[in-house]
């Protein structure tokens, strides 16, 4: 699969077009790459990911509130986080607020495999931006971190219709 397709050749065509094929070459290049161990950075999937960086920047939490943060229903973060304390990536810890509740709670193992993680994703994406500009590297990040948060408030609104 190239990354330019006949629609994206053509100057006539719109931009959005061209966009979402971009889009569609980019998730199925990002699906390759971790399913093929990404050249070290290790597997471990996008929900897992995204779980445990949660987790890590915001301390514990309980399902509700991981699943509010993380925009999906409070039974898929359930069954994303059991593999996650079956590894010891997670465990439960008492809600000091409220004794009888438990919040999920990042283990020093899980600290070191997000920390691994993290740090080839990094890598990775260091190599693949190399010949970029720096300027570049953050007005890419940047329109990336804008695009992703239009998708946010789209998908919230939708939800709420």
């Amino acid at each position: 699969m190239t990354t330019t397709s006949p629609q994206a050749t053509d100057r006539t065509d719109p931009v959005h077009t061209q966009l979402q094929y971009q889009l569609a070459v980019f998730a199925r290049r990002m699906e390759q790459v971790r399913t093929s161990g990404g050249g070290g950075v290790g597997v471990l999937d996008r929900a897992a990911y995204l779980l445990l960086d949660r987790l890590e920047r915001h301390g514990p939490a309980n399902v509700k509130a991981l699943a509010e943060a993380l925009g999906v229903d409070s039974s898929t973060v359930t069954r994303q986080v059991a593999p996650l304390v079956a590894a010891g990536l997670v465990g439960r810890v008492q809600d000091p607020a409220d004794r009888r509740a438990v919040r999920l709670a990042l283990t020093s193992h899980g600290v070191g495999r997000l920390t691994e993680v993290r740090d080839g994703r990094a890598e990775l994406t260091r190599r693949l931006v190399a010949g970029w500009p720096p300027e570049e590297q953050r007005a890419f990040c940047a329109l990336l971190a804008r695009f992703n948060l239009a998708m946010e408030s789209y998908t919230a609104d939708q939800q709420g219709q």
